[in-house]
């Protein structure tokens, strides 16, 4: 039963003086999450009652099913822009089904979700590296933070997912700038600054939210041209089906796997931060992967747009300490009760406000620091990360990870087929063997003997450069080279292209008169040696567990013992049922 329904592991030791704590727990994200919900709609280009419909059943299911008491499911920024740009790119998505696409999508999203996790794929987002990631959410953020100007500036500004189209039709409105507007959400970007820095306990959000109705509403700023959250329908969401068709699922599936995955990266990346720092908690990353997808598509039939997990609220449980995923429950709770009884209390809540919230909360996704740290030790990567941000603040959100993705990846492939290739000699007075150039001076560098280290596994794509590197470093030596060593510690894995290229490169030795030795060749190397045909080429003496035994042997052929031999043609006799060690 646990592994279908998790809550079955902690419901059994539920105890009542838990019930406090995960009760204000609960309470304590609805604050925030009410707020941000009707926020982060408007990012995606819905209602903002859309943004509480998101922050409802999603939560519930996520409570039955999620294996992390500590994650703040609901509405993201992130995902927000995502919907917005995935589907601000169809052509075919006009005003009038806009929100049943949405709807879709969220289903969709869900769909990938929870056959990925089912099928126990979670690793996929190992291909979405931290600079990619980086450089796509600094980017995003920016772009969601000057997508608000309009409700700042209060004036109506032509939307886009470029940076700098953004603030060219900012410009062109600058004359028709509301001052009432911009006050408020002015103001309310100080406040929330000054909260924080004074006391981050405070719900400094839902103050800037109250501050703002009382003002509009006391000061009657409405016949001012303050642009208002306004009436926001009472009562439940409908149960509808989301609206499917061959030609909507062709137009969205891009999109609805692109969000899966940043989905999913994102909540997953939450839950394993707050498991570091909390005893108790074993995240199940396909579990997670399977709830998170139940929450979407469930909350597709109640009106919810993609859902995935946030920090800021992730961070509001963990610092409440709640206890179990009962806190989550009492969250969809208080919405719902805000959804039957307190949205006519909405009805003055002005959007400049909500602008505020979005972009003081969003400027915390730009790392500044990561950047820096990149720059300074790994230019490469930094390199991946300027281009993922640019293309996505110049280009658009969705070229802007692809294209990061598939740079991140070339970068891999380059590694992979360049990889560290060291030249080794006795360090003086000691036992070692290591690479000359970091021991110039103390290296015993001997004409005869060429001894190298190959730092990756062998296959396909590196075969090549081994091959060129070692007949390079044979030929510098000149005749007087009577033996190559291997030093294989770091080889896991040769694929049949690598040995091809071993067997062709032996046969060269030898009939220039060079010996051929391996040394430290671990368990599943010695396995692919012998079931690759290389041993019938090589004699048994040619492998050793270390490179000084190789030497030894080298200089008196007389000195390798029966168990020396014994180790180092040990080898899995089992074929391919396992490995040996």
């Amino acid at each position: 039963m646990h592994n279908i329904f998790p809550f079955t592991a902690w419901i059994r030791k539920y105890r009542w003086s838990f019930l406090p704590k995960d009760l204000l727990a609960g309470l304590t994200v609805a604050i925030v999450l009410i707020p941000q919900g009707l926020a982060y709609a408007l990012i995606a280009g819905l209602p903002a009652v859309y943004g509480l419909y998101a922050s409802m059943v999603p939560l519930l299911i996520y409570t039955f099913f999620g294996t992390s008491r500590s994650l703040g499911i609901g509405p993201v920024a992130m995902d927000s822009l995502l919907v917005a740009a995935g589907l601000g790119a169809i052509a075919s998505v006009g005003p009038e089904n806009y929100i049943a696409m949405a709807i879709l999508l969220a289903f969709m999203v869900g769909a990938f979700q929870f056959l990925l996790g089912l099928l126990r794929m979670g690793f996929l987002v190992n291909f979405l590296s931290k600079p990619v990631i980086s450089g796509f959410t600094s980017g995003a953020a920016l772009i969601i933070m000057f997508s608000q100007l309009k409700y700042l500036l209060g004036t109506d500004i032509e939307g886009s997912n470029q940076l700098h189209a953004i603030i060219w039709n900012a410009f062109g409105k600058m004359a028709d700038l509301n001052p009432f507007d911009f006050g408020i959400g002015l103001i309310g970007i100080l406040l929330i600054i000054v909260f924080k820095k004074w006391n981050q306990k405070l719900p400094y959000i839902l103050m800037v939210v109250i501050l703002g109705i009382l003002a509009v509403y006391l000061f009657q700023w409405v016949d001012k041209g303050v642009d208002i959250v306004g009436e926001i329908p009472k009562g439940l969401p409908e149960v509808v089906l989301p609206s499917v068709s061959l030609n909507s699922i062709m137009e969205l599936w891009p999109i609805a796997l692109t969000l899966s995955l940043i989905g999913y990266l994102e909540t997953i990346s939450i839950a394993k931060g707050i498991e570091d720092k909390m005893n108790g908690d074993q995240l199940d990353a396909n579990k997670e992967l399977v709830a998170l997808g139940l929450s979407n598509m469930t909350g597709s039939l109640f009106q919810s747009y993609p859902v995935a997990a946030s920090f800021s609220r992730s961070a509001i449980y963990y610092e409440a300490k709640s206890k179990t995923n009962l806190a989550t429950l009492f969250t969809a709770l208080f919405v719902l009760l805000t959804l039957l009884y307190l949205t006519p209390l909405l009805y003055y809540l002005p959007k400049a406000a909500l602008a505020a919230i979005i972009m003081v909360s969003v400027y915390n996704l730009i790392d500044f620091k990561y950047a820096r740290e990149l720059w300074k030790y790994r230019k490469d990567e930094f390199f991946v990360l300027l281009a993922t941000f640019a293309i996505t603040i110049f280009i658009g959100i969705m070229e802007g990870i692809i294209v990061g993705v598939v740079i991140s990846l070339l970068l891999m492939v380059y590694r992979t087929s360049n990889p560290h290739f060291a030249v080794l000699a006795n360090i003086k007075g000691t036992p070692y063997y290591r690479n000359i150039r970091r021991f110039e001076s103390d290296a015993l560098v001997r004409n005869d003997l060429l001894i190298v280290r190959f730092d990756a596994q062998m296959y396909f794509g590196n075969s090549g450069f081994f091959k060129s590197r070692l007949l390079n470093l044979i030929d510098q030596k000149g005749p007087e080279l009577k033996a190559v060593i291997l030093n294989a510690e770091a080889i896991n894995y040769i694929d049949s292209s690598a040995a091809h290229m071993l067997r062709n490169l032996i046969e060269a030795m030898y009939e220039r008169g060079i010996h051929f030795f391996i040394a430290g060749a671990i368990g599943p190397t010695r396995d692919i040696l012998f079931s690759s045909g290389l041993m019938e080429l090589l004699p048994k003496e040619c492998l050793f567990v270390e490179t000084r035994e190789a030497v030894s042997f080298f200089d008196d052929p007389g000195k390798k013992s029966e168990l020396q031999d014994k180790v180092a043609l040990q080898r899995n006799s089992l074929g391919n049922k396992g490995y040996s060690s």
